[in-house]
């Protein structure tokens, strides 16, 4: 049993999709999942098991920021033995190609956080996901004819950058896609510990036109992500 997490040795899967928000991990449990339990409440940050396909899957609640993350991340690798760990989060467009609703696969993560600079001693590390995962997602995105966009992400520790609104142009300039706040941190500790992870990002807003999408759409969209995310892990 673990301090943020508490639930029992086998009530969680080896494969967890992660979500920033606690309600959209119950959201995706009551419609994608089948005999779906909550293992844990601590701190309102939910998380569930069912299956999807016969498989055994959890889906854990995050909170917002790579440092929120990395605690869950942490204890569902060490404590409860997780081997596949796919991100279900929301992503802020940088790139004119992408739209309202749009699937961003991370095939690569910039960050503005100090974690890889304190670890790595000041050197730079380009964190990545499992290819195999990225493989089938861009597989799975076809058969299920769902369009995805495959790319770098920008993992920021800042939401609101009132000291320099701009400061996305340079990453527009390099073809970063979208800004998350987790996928940098996930992929860097997935590595580490020798375990298969791939964030996939569903466009909520967009941070050159000022578009968002309404609450129906964001209901549409992440299903067809957590969807695409369960294919792919089971």
């Amino acid at each position: 049993m673990s301090l943020h997490l508490g639930a029992q040795k086998g009530q969680i899967a080896d494969i967890v999709l992660l979500s920033g928000d606690p309600s959209r991990a119950k959201y995706i449990a009551d419609n994608l999942l089948q005999d779906s339990y909550c293992y844990t409440r601590i701190r309102n940050m939910l998380g569930f098991t069912g299956t999807f396909n016969g498989t055994s899957v959890s889906i854990q609640g995050t909170g917002m920021g790579q440092a929120s993350l990395a605690i869950y991340v942490h204890e569902l690798i060490q404590d409860y033995d997780a081997r596949t760990m796919i991100r279900v989060g929301t992503c802020g467009a940088i790139h004119p190609d992408l739209k309202l609703g749009d699937i961003v696969i991370a095939q690569g993560a910039c960050t503005d956080a100090s974690f890889n600079k304190i670890h790595f001693q000041g050197m730079d590390f380009a964190p990545i996901p499992s290819f195999r995962l990225l493989r089938q997602a861009a597989d799975m995105g076809k058969a299920l004819q769902t369009p995805v966009h495959i790319g770098n992400v920008f993992s920021t520790d800042l939401f609101y950058a009132e000291n320099d609104p701009q400061r996305w142009k340079i990453w527009a300039d390099h073809g970063i896609l979208c800004a998350d706040m987790e996928t940098a941190m996930l992929y860097t500790m997935a590595i580490k510990a020798k375990v298969a992870a791939l964030s996939i990002l569903t466009v909520s807003d967009h941070i050159i036109r000022g578009d968002e999408c309404t609450a129906q759409e964001r209901e549409k969209s992440f299903l067809e992500m957590a969807e695409l995310a369960l294919r792919i892990a089971t």
